[in-house]
């Protein structure tokens, strides 16, 4: 799964920003590198307060970007090239210049009044919950004309919808079922746990209403079988099963989930280049029910959240990733691209996207992650790592043909992560490139079904430190993956493998290592890792 913002990706048209032809016009690229399925951020039309979530019209695509027929024709194009094509839900909210809002607040006889969450009293709870600390101050705001109170989880101009209204469900499912009808794939659902708060003024932590996501499974699943609703839901450990559900033992609320908990352990591992973190992940983690699956990412589009970390554990992570103050973000995260994180260590980059990708789950991708683009910190907020995509060494990065004022946000051209240094022109060149890389990475993923749809499980044997052997476990056969998170050579011992190997070899490494013979001697490179079939099951 490759995620991006139209408008930083590619601009057809001179005028500064990112638009759907633009994207049609990369489509080829994607497919070259092995990409499934495209999650694109909001699409609709908006002010832009922030970044698109703050949206307008649920009905339509942002000017900027084209037209509904544009964004039809990109369905079918990417659909010619076997990608599918999920976009975000953002339903907690709307901005607060959307017509319902403008509506509700113009009279408590308005027929959207209810559609948002109100109190006629200064909540007790104002100044609790707030989603973005330092850059939010309360969760419930005065507004004057209405002459009463509105519920916003996050900014202030962007008024909570009142998802217990049965009006409300029914308009949701109405938007859904728009995209769907047109031709998505699925979606991804900001904000979870908030569009499912059963909100009450004074009460900072509500109950969650669990029956909506299986209404809007069901109804997903009666417009189109193969729909998905991914979800993000960063949440307690415990509290994951709700989310999948458990009809029989299979899913019946969302299909997938970002795998914060996983995210944070593997910062955590790759600063202190001890994996156990990662171990304690694995076997933390809740078991899935049957049509359920994780989403792994190591960047997405917001800040690394470390939240679900110990303050001890969030400042190693600092201390290695994000030592200046002006990297960090909510007094949980980091604002930064791994590559510039892991100073430009090759070595480094290949072996964290080789673990990620080797766990189980379906792997996620942000856009310019494969060139290993740099963050801009000069930039307010998550805006540094949304800079444009760095297509060659031409002016703008071969982005925009505007002028440099017109971009929607500058272009990296300074440093180590200039685009004069880091673009697609110059890798697509080298075939040692790190897109060279992560093509054939990719490729072998695909040749290894057992990693998205088996089993995965730590190898708990001893092991030299900063090693972790996992492996993974399907229908087609037994794949082992060793990761070596330190900068020493080591030797593994998996000999208690060697009933179940038939012909080990190696089908993705760091280096050309000696044929594996016997599993009693593995070596594995400092910051090295190997991809090992052990055995491969033939259909009858």
């Amino acid at each position: 799964m490759y995620c991006l913002d139209i408008d930083t990706f590619a601009d057809s048209n001179g005028d500064g920003v990112g638009d759907i032809q633009g994207l049609i016009g990369r489509l080829d690229y994607l497919a070259r590198l092995g990409v499934t399925c495209l999650w694109l951020h909001p699409i609709h039309p908006s002010p832009n307060d922030d970044d698109g979530y703050d949206v307008t019209d649920f009905y339509n695509v942002d000017p900027r970007f084209g037209t509904l027929g544009d964004f039809a024709e990109l369905l079918h194009q990417a659909g010619n090239r076997g990608i599918r094509v999920i976009i975000d839900l953002v339903v907690n909210h709307t901005s607060d210049q959307h017509p319902w809002f403008q509506s509700a607040r113009s009279s408590p006889d308005s027929p959207y009044r209810d559609w948002y969450v109100w109190s006629d009293r200064e909540p007790a709870d104002r100044h609790q919950g707030m989603v973005f600390p330092g850059e939010q101050h309360e969760t419930w705001t005065y507004d004057r004309t209405a002459k009463a109170w509105y519920y916003h989880r996050f900014y202030r101009f962007q008024p909570d919808l009142d998802t217990t209204n049965p009006e409300v469900r029914d308009e949701i499912k109405k938007i859904m079922s728009f995209w769907l009808q047109l031709g998505v794939a699925g979606f991804r659902m900001d904000a979870v746990p908030f569009i499912i708060e059963r909100t009450e003024p004074g009460d900072p932590n509500p109950d969650l209403d669990f029956e909506f996501l299986t209404e809007l499974r069901q109804h997903v699943q009666w417009r189109r079988g193969d729909a998905i609703l991914l979800a993000e839901a960063n949440v307690e450990p415990d509290q994951l099963p709700a989310f999948f559900g458990d009809s029989g033992g299979s899913a019946n609320r969302v299909h997938m989930l970002f795998d914060f908990m996983l995210n944070g352990r593997l910062m955590l591992a790759l600063a202190r280049q001890d994996p156990e973190p990662v171990i304690e992940a694995l076997r933390d983690t809740p078991a899935l029910p049957e049509g359920g699956q994780w989403a792994t990412f190591l960047r997405n589009h917001d800040e690394i959240d470390l939240s679900r970390l110990t303050a001890e554990q969030r400042n190693q992570v600092y201390e290695h990733f994000g030592p200046e103050e002006d990297m960090r973000i909510y007094d949980r995260g980091i604002r930064r691209r791994l590559a510039p994180m892991l100073n430009n260590d090759r070595r480094r980059i290949e072996l964290a996207y080789s673990l990620q990708f080797s766990l189980r789950g379906t792997p996620v991708l942000r856009y310019g992650e494969e060139i290993g683009m740099g963050e801009d910190l000069s930039l307010p907020g998550r805006e540094a790592i949304r800079t444009p995509m760095q297509w060659s060494y031409e002016g703008n990065a071969g982005f925009s043909r505007a002028e440099p004022e017109k971009l929607v946000r500058p272009v990296i051209d300074k440093g180590d992560f200039g685009y004069d240094k880091v673009n697609v022109t110059l890798q697509r060149r080298d075939r040692n490139s790190l897109l060279a890389w992560f093509e054939r990475m990719i490729r072998t993923l695909r040749e290894a079904p057992e990693i998205g749809f088996g089993s995965t499980t730590h190898i708990d044997v001893p092991m030299p430190p900063g090693v972790l052997a996992h492996r993974a476990d399907g229908p087609t056969g037994t794949m082992v993956f060793l990761h070596n998170l330190g900068a020493v050579d080591a030797e593994v011992d998996l000999s208690l493998l060697q009933p179940e190997a038939e012909l080990p070899i190696d089908v993705l490494a760091d280096r050309n290592y000696a044929d594996i013979g016997k599993l009693d001697k593995l070596n594995v490179a400092g910051y090295g890792y190997r991809w090992i079939r052990l055995r491969r099951a033939w259909s009858s």
